[in-house]
C-alpha cells in the first residue's frame, strides 16, 4: 500500500513540477511602420447623467421653461460629445430654427439621438415632450442598472474560476485518491 501510494506521489510531483526551459528566447524589436495617426476616442457620455439630463429636461418642460434654456442647462450637466451636440441645438433653437432642423445634429450622437427622434416627432404632433424624456431616462436608467448587475455576475464567475482549479487538485488527492487506493488494496491481485 504505502509502496503504491509512494510511486503516485512521485508521478503527481513530476508532472506539476514546472521544469524551467533550456532555451531563451532573445526579445529583438521589430522595426515599426510609418507611425500612423489615431483616430481620436469618441468620449463616450455617462448613462446615469444621461438619464438625470433627461429627467431635468423633463422637470423643466414641465415648469413651462423654454426649450431652448432647459436644453443649455441639461448640456451644462451632461457630459461627452452629448455636451456639444446639445450645445448646438440649443443655439440651432435659439435662432428660430424647426424642430427637424434643430434637433437634426442630435440624431448623430448615440447619446441623444433617442431624445433627438422623440423631440421631432412630438414637434409634430403636439404631444408633450415632458413624459417622453422622463420615460427614455427611466430606460436609461434600467439599462444601466441591468448591464452592472450582468458585470457583477462575469465578476463572480472570474473570481470563482481560480479557487475551484486550486481546490479541484486538493480533492483528488485527498478525497478521491485514498479511496481509489483502499479499493485496489482490497481487490485479489495474481501475480503471473
Amino acid at each position: 500500500m504505502s509502496q503504491v501510494f509512494a510511486l503516485l506521489s512521485a508521478a503527481a510531483a513530476v508532472l506539476l513540477i514546472p521544469v524551467p526551459s533550456t532555451r531563451h528566447r532573445v526579445h529583438r524589436p521589430r522595426p515599426r511602420a510609418a507611425a500612423k495617426p489615431r483616430p481620436k476616442r469618441e468620449e463616450r457620455a455617462d448613462p446615469l447623467a444621461l438619464a438625470a439630463g433627461w429627467d431635468l429636461l423633463a422637470a423643466g418642460m414641465r415648469a413651462g421653461l423654454p426649450v431652448p434654456v432647459i436644453v443649455r442647462a441639461v448640456a451644462v450637466e451632461v457630459g461627452g460629445g452629448a455636451r456639444r451636440t446639445l450645445h448646438e441645438v440649443a443655439d440651432h433653437l435659439d435662432l428660430g430654427s424647426d424642430a427637424a432642423t434643430a434637433w437634426e445634429p442630435a440624431l448623430r450622437d448615440p447619446g441623444t439621438a433617442e431624445l433627438a427622434r422623440a423631440a421631432r416627432r412630438t414637434a409634430r404632433t403636439g404631444s408633450a415632450l415632458a413624459e417622453v424624456a422622463a420615460d427614455i431616462a427611466e430606460r436609461a436608467r434600467s439599462r444601466s442598472s441591468e448591464l452592472a448587475e450582468a458585470r457583477s455576475q462575469r465578476g463572480a464567475v472570474w473570481i470563482s474560476a481560480p479557487l475551484g482549479l486550486c481546490f479541484l487538485p486538493a480533492f483528488l488527492c485527498l478525497g478521491v485518491l485514498p479511496v481509489v487506493l483502499g479499493m485496489l488494496e482490497r481487490l485479489p491481485i495474481n501475480p503471473l
